[in-house]
């Protein structure tokens, strides 16, 4: 067994690969709830009473007093797509469909028209 610290050598690829990022998402998530622990001592919020504590500059790892502020869920959700209700493939899919729509689909017959006339060509 290899000791605190060091990669186990029979560990799998995908494992080894993964562990930048669980350790990111561990450390986040210790900020979250030490912010959300500092402004339940301050008396802003309260276990149980539908408030969110919000970073304003999408950092969870900056706790300071001018970046914490206090949300409703509801509020939250419009803005912040980590409380939003659908779930985030269906996201996605609408953000790319969107992209899609936005963008006008040209034949090749009407690419080769916008080409001549450019040149002054008919």
């Amino acid at each position: 067994m290899p000791k605190r610290g060091q990669l186990d050598p029979d560990a799998k690829t995908a494992s080894k690969k993964k562990r930048p990022y669980n350790s990111k998402t561990k450390k986040d998530r210790a900020s979250r709830n030490a912010a959300r622990a500092k402004l339940e001592k301050e008396g802003r919020v309260k276990k149980g009473d539908g408030k969110d504590v919000d970073h304003k500059n999408r950092n969870p790892r900056d706790n300071s007093d001018d970046n914490l502020r206090v949300t409703t869920k509801k509020q939250r959700g419009d803005n912040k797509p980590a409380r939003a209700q659908r779930p985030p493939g269906v996201r996605r899919k609408a953000r790319r469909e969107a992209a899609r729509k936005s963008k006008p689909v040209s034949t090749f017959e009407e690419l080769r028209e916008k080409g001549r006339k450019r040149l002054g060509d008919t």
